[in-house]
């Protein structure tokens, strides 16, 4: 059998259950069991399909017998031998080593989040799974897909869900800030689609490779005015989808609204949305120096001000929510630099991040679980109370920070060598800097609420941690540590995902 059926399952499975979960909610036990079969699946899908293209509709490139054997003699004869003859006239899923780790990961990320949302409430809620499937089958097309139209559709998808995940959440300031979103997400969505709409009227394709090709072979002007104003557009669409500036305030404010289970995915749609939209960006416009300077540009500021922003808060769950956007930026460098090393280094920080950040907001949600309440002027004395998860949230802090020999900062030294590389110490210098300033911000939060006396006013529930949750956070240490020591063993697989992305 062809391994690339297994392609399109990634996207359709939890589709599928998502519908189904929503229809059973009635039936607490089927819903739970049907989501948690779904979940397991999410990993394990990408481990078992092969390498390759699936084509929907089951059209090939017309050079490798696709439609061209179906058409007129006439037909041939005008399309062979013209960059015709190499089209994709069908969506496509590519899937190669790179892609595999990236939905590995994710689908380990999405597979917790449905397990610590059935363990952290007393009834499952259908609508709540049905949000969580939906996002992770969105995010897993903006991994596969090789058409831009299609990246846009499960985008807005996207975006509708992750409001929906704030407005079922019940947190104070819920309606507000997911009104704010959903009318950014209107304005940012219809400039991506404007910036698509301009690539089909110059290129006639919305299939990625197809643009590319054509502007690579001199079949559109590379420098047509239209083309850069295309491309202003989509890297509008690209702040938004990942919370860059001057969209890292609503952003933050949506990771901070959100219950645990469902900020770790809303975190990972700014994550997979930085590094898909983003190689896009290079593969189409890399041959423009404004687009990979724009790049370089927002992701430091992104840098700077997610921990400038993080150390005023007196919420952690801001504090978390400021210091994931700007990690952002560090996957932003990596492709704003635009070299293979650079690129794979970017990569490579988006795949330590999705499962760090997913870390740091399922331990700071025990915080809230055993204390109801987020400010850290309210907080001390934890460390009696709940010593394992106290130690585990320190050492995924210190993680976030770079702290070797863990994952990130592998990722993080790989992007200063690929500044230094580029002729640009003072970016290396500006990272190191600002992963020292994240590490002594995760100190402050510390002792703030483990370390010192425990406030006379403040509750700590007698509750037990919920186990379920605690497994997921020593899973998630143990692959920190895992990628930390063999990081070869991911690099090299998205390695070859960087460099499809420079050659086409």
């Amino acid at each position: 059998m062809d391994g690339t059926i297994f392609l399109p399952l990634m996207v359709i499975i939890p589709i599928i259950c998502a519908i189904l979960v929503n229809l059973l909610h009635g039936s607490e036990k089927i819903t739970k069991v049907l989501a948690v079969i779904t979940a397991i699946c999410l990993p394990i899908v990408p481990l078992v399909a092969t390498y390759g293209n699936h084509f929907f509709g089951g059209y090939k490139p017309l050079a490798a017998g696709g439609l061209a054997v179906q058409l007129p003699a006439l037909s041939k004869a005008i399309i062979s031998g013209s960059v015709l003859e190499l089209f994709h006239p069908a969506i496509t899923y590519a899937f190669g080593p790179g892609q595999q780790v990236v939905a590995f990961i994710l689908g380990i990320v999405a597979m917790c989040a449905v397990f610590i949302s059935i363990a952290e409430t007393k009834k499952t809620s259908g609508v709540y799974l049905y949000l969580l499937f939906m996002l992770s089958a969105a995010l897993m097309a903006f991994v596969l897909t090789d058409d831009i139209f299609h990246l846009y559709v499960f985008f807005e998808i996207a975006a509708l869900v992750q409001v929906g995940l704030i407005l079922v959440s019940r947190v104070r300031g819920n309606y507000e800030t997911g009104l704010k979103y959903m009318l950014l997400g209107e304005i940012g969505g219809s400039f991506m689609l404007l910036g698509i709409a301009l690539l089909l009227g110059l290129t006639g394709n919305v299939n990625i490779t197809d643009i590319v090709m054509m502007i690579h072979n001199g079949a559109v002007d590379p420098t047509n005015p239209v083309l850069l104003f295309a491309a202003g557009m989509l890297i509008y669409g690209w702040l938004y989808a990942t919370g860059l500036p001057p969209f890292n305030a609503i952003k933050s404010e949506i990771y901070s609204k959100g219950l645990p289970s469902g900020s770790v995915l809303l975190q990972s749609f700014s994550v997979i949305g930085c590094i898909s939209i983003g190689l896009v960006l290079i593969r189409i416009f890399g041959y423009l120096p404004s687009v990979q300077m724009a790049i370089l540009a927002v992701s430091v500021l992104a840098m700077i001000l997610g921990i400038s922003m993080a150390m005023v808060q007196d919420d952690y769950k801001r504090i978390i929510a400021y210091l994931a956007v700007g990690e952002l930026g560090y996957i932003g460098v990596g492709l704003g630099l635009g070299t293979p090393y650079s690129i794979t280094a970017g990569l490579f920080q988006a795949v330590n991040e999705l499962v760090v950040t997913s870390f740091l907001f399922v331990g700071f949600g025990l915080v809230l679980y055993k204390t109801r309440t987020s400010k850290i002027s309210k907080l001390g004395g934890l460390l009696e109370h709940m010593p394992v998860a106290a130690l585990l949230i320190v050492l995924a802090g210190f993680i976030m920070a770079g702290v070797p020999p863990f994952n990130v900062f592998q990722s993080k030294y790989m992007l200063c060598q690929a500044a230094l590389s580029a002729g640009i110490p003072e970016l290396a210098i500006i990272m190191i800097i600002l992963s020292i300033v994240t590490f002594l911000a995760f100190l402050k939060i510390t002792y703030a609420m483990f370390l010192r006396p425990k406030p006379d006013d403040l509750e700590v529930s007698s509750a037990k941690v919920p186990k379920t949750t605690m497994a997921i956070m020593v899973f998630f240490l143990i692959i920190c540590l895992i990628i930390g020591l063999c990081p070869d063993f991911v690099v090299n697989r998205l390695g070859v995902m960087a460099f499809s992305a420079l050659i086409m």
